[in-house]
């Protein structure tokens, strides 16, 4: 029985897949991801004295913005569209630092540098005056909630019709391979729009957290990562032969989401070797947009970035997943063209 067992565990990949690629992944992501602390953060510097104060700054300040003739409020539209982390803002009554409140962490080693440079600075924080914690997870938690509906839920979608044979009905059934997978991943679109409210609206109850932007940016923003995320596990579905498979599949993909995301550990903290794969990940980009829009009240306009990766992500997978499915539809087929022609 033990060497039965070991056969078989063998001609599951995924499964040792599990047990011994993804325990050296946690490691290494571990490693080089969890840190809390952030080494550097970007700056601006503006008003009249903006090239003298620049060149007193320590070193942890990265120095990529100096204006002289921009103000306050051009420093507070830098920090709303999320173009630096800090903005010094010069005047005769001396020098502020407004620090944005929505990148966590960055904030805590800001304020923190900020007080080592005594009373040279008065600070502000802004979009989360007292660095809660919760104001700056509870978006990502939203887009978490997303993320597992999507992929573990939506994955054991067309698996069910291969277990249960159902899958030569469609075969048969004259509509495309991409009218199938909008069928398929419909009610859970509806599901999970359903839990997103839930949750937003509980999070500003319960946590207090502000939601400062226009609700139709978070609508789409939210949308299109719907449609990204429904898409993989629609694909990881094409490609499992069972509900464990696929389960298994959808849990490996997950992960990486929560690591790297940003959502638990800044991003600007992790080594270059493993920031890329955050970058890669659609949890990243929504993560910018609901933080963005709830607590900074950022615009569209501001969010294109993350609107555009979100968008091209969601068309590759969708076309991925359709194709995918399309071959799998093609066996069934192929015998009932052969059966009509020999009629």
């Amino acid at each position: 029985m033990i060497v039965k067992e070991f056969r078989e565990l063998v001609r599951d990949r995924r499964t040792v897949g599990l047990l011994v690629a993804l325990p050296l992944i946690l490691l290494v992501v571990f490693g080089y991801a969890a840190n809390f602390y952030v080494d550097h953060a970007e700056a601006a510097v503006v008003g009249p004295d903006a090239a003298k104060v620049a060149g007193q700054l320590p070193d942890f300040f990265d120095v990529t913005t100096t204006d002289a003739s921009a103000t306050e409020q051009d420093a507070r539209d830098m920090l709303r569209d999320d173009e630096v982390d800090v903005v010094f803002v010069t005047s005769e009554a001396g020098v502020k630092a407004l620090v944005d409140g929505s990148n966590l962490f960055a904030a805590q080693s800001i304020v923190a540098g900020l007080n080592s440079m005594g009373d040279k600075v008065t600070t502000e924080v802004l979009y989360n005056p007292d660095l809660t914690t919760s104001w700056v997870m509870i978006p990502a938690i939203i887009g978490l909630i997303l993320t597992f509906i999507g992929t573990i839920v939506t994955s054991i979608g067309l698996v069910r019709e291969r277990e249960s044979g159902t899958i030569e009905q469609l075969a048969v059934m004259p509509i495309k391979p991409s009218t199938v997978i909008l069928g398929k991943i419909t009610p859970y679109f509806i599901l999970a729009a359903i839990d997103m409210v839930i949750v937003t609206v509980l999070g500003m109850l319960l946590f207090d957290v502000p939601f400062n932007g226009n609700v139709l940016t978070f609508a789409l923003g939210a949308a299109i990562f719907l449609f990204v995320v429904l898409g993989i596990g629609v694909f990881i579905s094409t490609i499992s032969q069972t509900a464990g498979q696929a389960i298994q599949t959808a849990f490996f993909i997950l992960m990486p989401q929560i690591l790297l995301s940003g959502m638990i550990f800044p991003l600007e903290a992790m080594a270059a070797g493993v920031r890329w794969i955050g970058y890669l990940l659609p949890l990243t980009y929504f993560t910018m947009i609901s933080q963005g829009v709830m607590l900074r009240g950022a615009p569209i306009a501001s969010l294109w970035l993350p609107f555009v990766v979100l968008t091209v992500m969601a068309v590759v997978v969708f076309t991925a997943a359709t194709l995918r499915f399309r071959r799998d539809l093609a066996p069934e087929r192929k015998p009932s063209k052969r059966a009509g022609g020999a009629a």
